[in-house]
Parts: C-alpha cells; sequence; structure tokens
C-alpha cells in the first residue's frame, strides 16, 4: 500500500484501488499536483472518492489530467452528490479545455502588418493631438487671460535655464571633436585654415541645432511624458475638467509655448559653445589663432546659415512637445505603462527630429539656402 496525505493506492488481484482522502481544496493545491507526480496508476484502477470531505473543480481538474483513468466516469466509485456533481463537471468541460491548441505565432507578414497598423494608429493619435493643441493655441489667442502665464513661467524656467548647462557641456565638447577630426585631415594638405570654414557652417547649419534638440528631446521631451503621466496616474487631470477647465490649456499649451520659445535660443547657446570649443582647439592642433580664427569665420559664415539652424529649432520643438504631451496625457494607468511612455518619448523624438532635419536639408537645397 502506498500512502500519502490525500490518497492511499491499495493493489488487489482483480483491480487496484485508489482510495481519496481529506480536502481537495484549491489552497493544497501545489501539495497535490507533488504528490500525484510521483503516482503510478494501472489503466484498469477505480477511484474511491468515499473519504473525500470535499473537492473544488481546481483540484478535479489537476486529478482528471494527471490521472487519465480518472476521466473515465465508470472508474469512479463512492463519490457523494455533491463531489459527484463537481467532478462530472470538470469532466465533461475537460475535453474542450485539452483540445485548445496553443496560439501559433504570427507569420513575418503578419507580424509586419500589425507593426504598420501600429504606427498608423501611432501616427495618426499625434497628428490628432497635434490639431487639438493648434486649436487650444487658437483660443488662448483669443482669450489671453486663458493662458496660465504662472505656469508658462515656470516651464520656460525648467526647459530653458535649467537646460543651458548640459547644452553648453556638450556642443563645446562637439565642436572640440569635430574640429580635431577635420584637423586630422586638414593638416596632411596644409589646409589648416579651412577647418574654420567647415566647423562654421556645420555647427550652426546642422550639428548645434540636432544634438540640442536630441538633449531636449532626452531631457525635456521624457519630463513632459512623467509629469503629465504622473497627473493622470494620480487623477489630477480628472480633477481639473471636474473644475471645469481645460487640460490642454492648463497642461499642455504652456508647455508647448515655453519649448517653442527656448529652443531657439539653446541653438544659439549651441553655436556660440561649438564655435568655442572648436576656437579653443584650433590653437594648439592647427596653429589657427583665436584672432585668425574669428577673421576667417568672419568671412565664411553666412549669416543665413545661422538663420537655417535657428529655424529649424521651433518645428523641432512643436514636434518633442507634442509627442511627450500626448504620451503622457494618454499613458496607461500604471506605472509600467508610465516607464513605457517615457522611454517611447525619447525614441519617437529622436527619429522625428532627424526625419525633419533630413526634409529641411532637402527643402533648403530646393530653395538654394
Amino acid at each position: 500500500m502506498s500512502d500519502t496525505r490525500w490518497f492511499a493506492l491499495q493493489p488487489q488481484d482483480e483491480r487496484a484501488t485508489l482510495r481519496l482522502s481529506g480536502a481537495w481544496r484549491l489552497q493544497h493545491l501545489a501539495e497535490i499536483e507533488v504528490a500525484l507526480a510521483g503516482l503510478s496508476l494501472p489503466a484498469a484502477a477505480r477511484i474511491d472518492g468515499s473519504g473525500l470531505t470535499s473537492i473544488d473543480s481546481a483540484a478535479a481538474l489537476v486529478l482528471l489530467r494527471a490521472l487519465p483513468t480518472a476521466q473515465d466516469a465508470a472508474a469512479w466509485v463512492g463519490l457523494s452528490e455533491a463531489n459527484g456533481r463537481i467532478v462530472d463537471k470538470v469532466r465533461s468541460h475537460l475535453g474542450s479545455v485539452l483540445s485548445v491548441a496553443p496560439p501559433r505565432p504570427p507569420g513575418a507578414l503578419a507580424a509586419l502588418g500589425h507593426r504598420a497598423l501600429d504606427l498608423g494608429s501611432l501616427i495618426g493619435g499625434h497628428v490628432n493631438f497635434f490639431g487639438a493643441t493648434v486649436l487650444a493655441f487658437a483660443q488662448a489667442l483669443r482669450h489671453p487671460l486663458r493662458l496660465r502665464w504662472r505656469e508658462l513661467t515656470v516651464q520656460l524656467e525648467q526647459t530653458g535655464l535649467m537646460a543651458i548647462p548640459v547644452v553648453s557641456l556638450v556642443t563645446l565638447l562637439i565642436g572640440v571633436v569635430i574640429t580635431y577630426l577635420l584637423g586630422l585631415q586638414a593638416e596632411k594638405y596644409g589646409a589648416n585654415i579651412f577647418v574654420v570654414d567647415g566647423v562654421g557652417i556645420g555647427a550652426t547649419r546642422e550639428f548645434a541645432p540636432i544634438i540640442v534638440a536630441v538633449i531636449v528631446a532626452g531631457r525635456t521631451g521624457a519630463a513632459f511624458t512623467a509629469q503629465l503621466g504622473s497627473m493622470r496616474l494620480t487623477e489630477e487631470t480628472d480633477a481639473i475638467r471636474t473644475l471645469g477647465l481645460s487640460p490642454m490649456q492648463v497642461l499642455v499649451v504652456p508647455r508647448v509655448l515655453a519649448l517653442m520659445v527656448v529652443l531657439p535660443l539653446l541653438v544659439f547657446v549651441g553655436d556660440v559653445m561649438s564655435l568655442a570649443g572648436a576656437m579653443a582647439i584650433a590653437g594648439p592642433m592647427l596653429d589657427v589663432t583665436p584672432s585668425a580664427f574669428l577673421a576667417r569665420l568672419h568671412e565664411t559664415l553666412d549669416v543665413r546659415h545661422v538663420f537655417v539652424g535657428l529655424a529649424k529649432a521651433p518645428v523641432f520643438a512643436l514636434v518633442i512637445a507634442v509627442i511627450g504631451c500626448r504620451m503622457g496625457m494618454t499613458v496607461g494607468r500604471d506605472t509600467r505603462a508610465l516607464g513605457a511612455a517615457t522611454t517611447s518619448t525619447v525614441v519617437q523624438s529622436i527619429v522625428a527630429v532627424i526625419l525633419l532635419d533630413a526634409v529641411f536639408a532637402v527643402v533648403m537645397e530646393a530653395l538654394d539656402l
């Protein structure tokens, strides 16, 4: 005889009997599974349920799955009416449960289609939110008192003044790196002074706007999503609506306007610092004195290149702010979704900035600017 807390197997000459005992309930399911795992039951064995005090559907399902013999109603004896009803009910549904095949992984074409649909839905949501933002701006222009000036001031400080140190440091180092790389090649041909041309035009027209926009996307865009997402989780946005106010006017418009104002200024700071970094390394590496550097820069750097770089900044700012605010306003109501939305904001913003810069390059080339 093999005894456990839950059953006893009694071998007989004609037919072995498995006598069940105790309360087979959900809270004991782990112990029952372990006990059944080591049980070897003959095919013709009977199952005696007279010793069962109770059994629930979870325990019955485990038993029926572990012992194929138990799936035959004729193998059962001694069950009470209540326990027999539960076992019969589980047995009647067991076939459909076991016959369900695991879902097949989607093929490459289906996965591509799902990705395309998700991308289309994402872009459509951003376009819709952009339209709502433009409408909120129009309402603010018609009714200037609706604009939250205090919130705008706070956002100007956080997105502008607080970003100057990191923008200055990164663009300064970018100017040093670009000058160093160009100088390595220019020295071979004695064209040291022409490094100023490349650094001046490249930094003001392309490098500074893109680098500053990427910094802002990672710093400010993510902050917008985190702030608005946290307010959504704590139902502060719902409270704003309950008070009869528009979350677009209270939360979104000040952030979008502040970023559109400060990003051109940050790009200008980036221009100055990248040229300062280039001038700092041009002296010891290329024998180009600061006075010679500035003189050559004045001759070759057309002001239109600076204006082209500054003109990109408000567009970059608008896209970054719209993506950051929209992801925060539509985030799921759990912390995991908030983290995923913040990460997604950074990725989307950087990709959007690079795509827009490519569009600007094509348009500016067509306009001969």
